[in-house]
Formats: structure tokens, C-alpha cells, sequence
């Protein structure tokens, strides 16, 4: 055979120049910056720019999970967040879209769950000169005092970039919501596949054991071990960071009573003798030291002060330092992971140094064995109409014979209700609408619930208010035939149903004749009306058993219901509801 000629040579060296390279567009690389991350569900609703990122990511193996309003995406991403301790990822589109989806980011981040909103936008050149683009908005700005923190995407090659801060971000230190900004351009830019490939990169330890100072613990181990009434309240930065061994042994060993804030039910499970949560005014208004786990001295604790012992030494662990004396002065701050913290306090207390005193212990046992007592004779009445307690009541028989349940609640008294009669035993079970008290969680937190536990049973339990901030999404949940049953608390209103105002219908008053049970018929669900507990039984008991979606709508005395649940105290003074004549029975 003849060799090639110098100038056979030369051409294939020529058109091995001139072969095309291959390339990859911004679509591609938000997808395999995300799946090299591990990123494996994503929450959201398309349109321009992102419907073609949507398919992409679907068709490359992440899961897609399609909602019928942003808001109730991001709930979803962020409740994931939770669940699962890496962010959850929400997609929207831009302008308003994006600012249905800064909803549940900003909640995401008040609450702590780790989580991202990836949204398109118009090109900065046109937002600056405001010059009329489709949906022009400054999204980065918008966005930046609501969240942990906001970053834009202005070149192909920065993606990579840009989808590893932000999910370091979210899930380090203290988690929150994390904003990221890509405008259509840059999703559409191409560049040369395997420079592409080059700018993404997969995060080392994105959130890091933070290990509190030896004398900090040192200093907490003294106050416990000196208090007479020591008390501690676990709040759900403790179910959130899974150290439930941990925490489990730390309770146990020092015998100290403990209170559960609402998402922190079942971190031990609630009929736990240590338990004082039937008698936390009790605990609260005597502890001498208190040591918060995982909790905040806001709103939800009265700041620390109404209803609390003037008098208390406070010892908390947060991983957030400017988080201490918020409220009241620290008299142990322990700045760190609760993980690392509770694994300090191990080594470094002596055998028997802490231990909760006899007397202390007794004293709440008996309390809570009076109000356990007069909740169980409430519990027992029968009235007709039916009443939230009877109604949950029967909801949390049938819980208890199904313990991998979630939980998801909302409401003004259906939340405040069911929170003290829908006991927990297992962690990260009770999702409900937590630090800002936001409608509206229910549906998307359902939604994830059923995701991300991989098909266990999900009851949101609503109340007929709370409802209707995501109540369409029952579409979504039938579309995905996820097992969620939604229980709807049907008073027939905002608070309560029986209040009239002249001719039109009151403010606090919504369809007494609402058939709810026949919306989620429209969308091949079941449907089930209740009237009396037995029928709730009866409904919840088949549904559970089917798996599939269902909505139970629980008919409820009008009447049922107060002001603002458990926290009339924050409504102004001035008119209330009792000023105004109920409707006629």
C-alpha cells in the first residue's frame, strides 16, 4: 500500500481543524450544574423564559413537579429544604411570577428552610434604561431585602458559578431563601460543550460543623447544673438539623423537662414522660434556666416575656451569633451546629453533673396530668353540630394507627386546635405555617411532603380559609396521583361563619354550603362530606387505605371558632367579632 503524500496529510489535518465543535447552551448547563449537585426535584410553573428548562430538566431525569401558582411551588421547594436539608428548588418565570414565587421565598427564609428560586428575566440593558421589555422588572433588586441573599447570571459561563453559590448559600450557616436571577439571553447563549463543562462544579461540605468555644460550653453546663427549675424548648431548627439521637440522649440523661414548639412535635414523641407540653404556662412561667434548642425568643415564645419567670437565665444554640439577646439577655450563648453543640455538652459534663431536680419533675407531671385530663373529657363530648374537636379528634385516632403520616395543618383554630390534640411521635412529621403564621403553605407543603418521603401518607388538615390560598392545586396533586388527603374544617368562615354585618356578607364570612368535596371529584379524586366524627373516621380510614388523592370536607357548627384563634392579643383593640350579631340558627 502507498504511504499518503505530504499533501493528503495536510488536508485531513485541515478538515479536522475545520470540524464544528460541539456546543451547549445555558438550558443544558442550569441542568447539569443542578444534577451534578444532586439536585433531584424541581418545583414550578413555566411560561417565558423557562419552559424549555422545565422539559430539559425533566427529560435529563430530574423530576418536575408542575403547580398551578407559583407561590404554592416555592412552599413546596421550601418545605423540601426542610425535609431534606439541601435546598429545594423552585422555577418561575419573570416579573410576576417571580413575585408570586418571592412569597414563600421570603417565608422560606423567615422560617429557616434552605431553599432556591431560579427565575428568567428581561435583558439588564433594557430593565436600566426601562424601556418596555416583556415583563421588565429589576428582579434582583426586588428580591434582595426579603431574602438571605440574590445573585444575577449575565454570561453563559458564569452558570455554573452562579448555581453553586446559591446553593451553598441557602444550606449554609443559618438556611434560608436564596434568590437566583437568570435573564433569557443567558439561557440561550451557547458556548463550546466542553469549556461548558469546564465552568460547573460540584460543592465540597456546603455546610460545614460549626464547633462552639470550650468555655461557652463550660459556661452552659454550670447554669444547668446550679438550676433548680431547669427547663428546655425545642424549636425546629432541632428537628431540621436530625441529631434526634442526640438530642433524644441529652433530655434523658439530665431528665430536664422539655417543651416542643409546634414543628418540633415528635423530635421525642409527645406522650414522652419529660414532656411538659400539657403544662408549658406552667414550665414557662417557673423555669429558673431555659435552654433553647433550635428555637427564637419571637413572637411565638411572647419575646420572653408575658408569661415567662422575669427571673430566668436563658442558654441558647444557634448557629446564627447575632441571633443572640434578640430578645432577652443569653446567659450561655453556644454559637454552633446543634449537632456539634449537644456533642460538646456530652463530653465535656461529668457523669450525674446535670440532672433535673425531683421535685421540679413532679410538680409539672401533675400538671399535666390535670390538664390531660380535662382535654380528654372535652374530647369525649359528642355535640351536634360538630365541633374542630370532635372532628380532629377522630383525624388523630386514625393518625395514631398510621405513624409514618404527615401532617400538614393550617388555620387560625383549626391550627391552634389540632396542634394540642394531634399528638406526634416521629420527627419532621407536623409541617405547619410556623414563624410568620402565613396562609397558604397547605397544599404545596403537601405536595413535597408526598415527594419527598417517596409516597407515605400526607393529611393536610385546613381550615376552610386557609384553603382557598392553594385549594387549586388539588389538580396538581390529582395529576400526580400523589397520596394526599386534604381535610377541610368547613365553618363556613374566617374564623367562624355565623357573623352578620347588613345586607352582603360579613368580612370574616365565606360559603356555608360550600361543597368542597366536589372540587377534587372535577379532578378524578375522591371526595368525602362528613358531618359527624364517625363519618370522619370512616372517611379518612378508606382513604388512607386507597392511597390516592381525597379531600374530606368536614361540616362544622358555624358558631365553631374564635377571633384569631389562640392569639386574639394581637388583633388592635376595637371591634371584634362579638360586637356583631350572629346569624340566625
Amino acid at each position: 500500500m502507498t504511504a499518503p503524500s505530504t499533501a493528503e496529510n495536510a488536508a485531513d489535518t485541515t478538515a479536522a481543524t475545520d470540524a464544528p465543535a460541539e456546543l451547549t447552551d445555558g438550558y443544558h448547563l442550569v441542568v447539569d450544574a443542578l444534577k451534578m449537585n444532586g439536585v433531584e426535584t424541581v418545583y414550578g410553573v413555566v411560561g417565558i423564559p423557562v419552559t424549555d428548562l422545565a422539559r430539559l430538566a425533566q427529560a435529563e431525569g430530574i423530576r418536575y413537579i408542575g403547580f398551578r401558582h407559583e407561590s404554592n411551588a416555592g412552599h413546596a421547594a421550601a418545605i423540601a429544604g426542610y425535609l431534606t436539608q439541601k435546598p429545594g428548588i423552585a422555577l418561575t418565570v419573570s416579573a410576576p411570577g417571580f413575585l408570586n414565587g418571592l412569597v414563600a421565598l421570603a417565608n422560606a427564609t423567615t422560617n429557616c428552610f434552605p431553599m432556591v428560586q431560579i427565575s428568567g428575566s428581561s435583558e439588564r440593558h433594557l430593565v436600566d434604561l426601562k424601556q418596555g421589555d416583556y415583563e421588565e422588572m429589576d428582579q434582583l433588586a426586588a428580591a434582595q431585602p426579603f431574602v438571605k441573599a440574590a445573585y444575577r447570571v449575565s454570561r453563559v459561563e458564569d452558570i455554573g458559578r452562579g448555581i453553586a453559590r446559591a446553593l451553598r448559600t441557602a444550606v449554609s450557616g443559618r438556611p434560608g431563601g436564596v434568590y437566583l436571577d437568570i435573564p433569557a439571553a443567558v439561557l440561550g447563549s451557547v458556548m463550546d460543550k466542553e469549556a461548558g463543562a469546564g465552568t460547573l462544579s460540584r460543592l465540597v461540605d456546603p455546610a460545614p460543623r460549626q464547633l462552639p468555644a470550650p468555655e461557652a460550653v463550660d459556661r452552659a453546663i454550670d447554669l444547668l447544673a446550679n438550676a433548680e427549675r431547669p427547663l428546655v424548648v425545642l424549636g425546629k431548627g432541632a428537628a431540621y438539623a436530625q441529631a434526634d439521637d442526640k438530642v433524644r440522649t441529652f433530655i434523658e440523661s439530665t431528665g430536664i423537662p422539655y417543651v416542643p414548639m409546634s414543628m418540633a412535635k415528635g423530635l421525642l414523641p409527645d406522650d414522652h414522660p419529660q414532656s411538659v407540653a400539657t403544662a408549658r404556662s406552667l414550665a414557662l412561667k417557673k423555669a429558673d434556666v431555659v435552654m433553647l434548642v433550635g428555637a427564637r425568643l419571637n413572637w411565638l415564645l411572647n419575646h420572653g416575656e408575658r408569661g415567662w419567670n422575669p427571673d430566668a437565665k436563658f442558654i441558647q444554640i444557634d448557629i446564627e451569633a447575632k441571633e443572640m439577646d434578640s430578645n432577652q439577655p443569653i446567659s450561655a450563648p453556644l454559637v454552633g451546629d446543634i449537632e456539634s453543640v449537644l456533642d460538646q455538652l456530652a463530653d465535656r459534663t461529668k457523669p450525674g453533673q446535670i440532672a433535673a431536680p425531683a421535685a421540679w419533675r413532679e410538680e409539672l407531671a401533675a400538671r399535666s396530668a390535670q390538664n390531660v385530663a380535662k382535654m380528654a373529657k372535652r374530647l369525649e363530648a359528642d355535640p351536634h353540630p360538630m365541633q374542630f374537636m370532635g372532628a380532629l379528634k377522630a383525624v388523630r385516632d386514625v393518625v395514631h394507627q398510621h405513624p409514618d403520616t404527615y401532617i400538614v395543618n393550617e388555620g387560625a383554630n383549626t391550627l391552634d386546635i389540632a396542634r394540642n390534640v394531634i399528638d406526634m411521635h416521629h420527627p419532621r412529621r407536623r409541617l405547619d405555617s410556623g414563624t410568620w403564621g402565613v396562609m397558604g403553605i397547605g397544599m404545596g407543603y403537601a405536595i413535597a411532603a408526598a415527594v419527598e418521603s417517596g409516597g407515605a401518607p400526607v393529611v393536610a388538615i385546613e381550615g376552610d380559609s386557609a384553603f382557598g390560598f392553594s385549594g387549586m392545586e388539588i389538580e396538581t396533586i390529582c395529576r400526580y396521583h400523589l397520596p394526599v388527603i386534604t381535610v377541610i374544617m368547613n365553618n363556613g368562615g374566617v374564623y367562624r361563619g355565623d357573623e352578620v354585618i347588613g345586607e352582603g356578607p360579613a368580612p370574616t364570612t365565606l360559603m356555608s354550603a360550600a361543597r368542597h368535596d366536589r372540587m377534587i371529584e372535577a379532578f378524578g379524586g375522591t371526595g368525602y362530606r362528613a358531618t359527624t366524627p364517625a363519618e370522619v373516621t370512616a372517611a379518612l380510614s378508606e382513604a388512607i387505605a386507597a392511597g390516592g388523592p381525597a379531600l374530606i370536607d368536614c361540616v362544622i357548627d358555624p358558631s365553631a371558632g374564635t377571633e384569631s384563634g389562640h392569639i386574639a392579643h394581637l388583633n388592635p383593640k376595637g371591634i371584634t367579632a362579638g360586637n356583631f350579631t350572629p346569624a340566625a340558627k
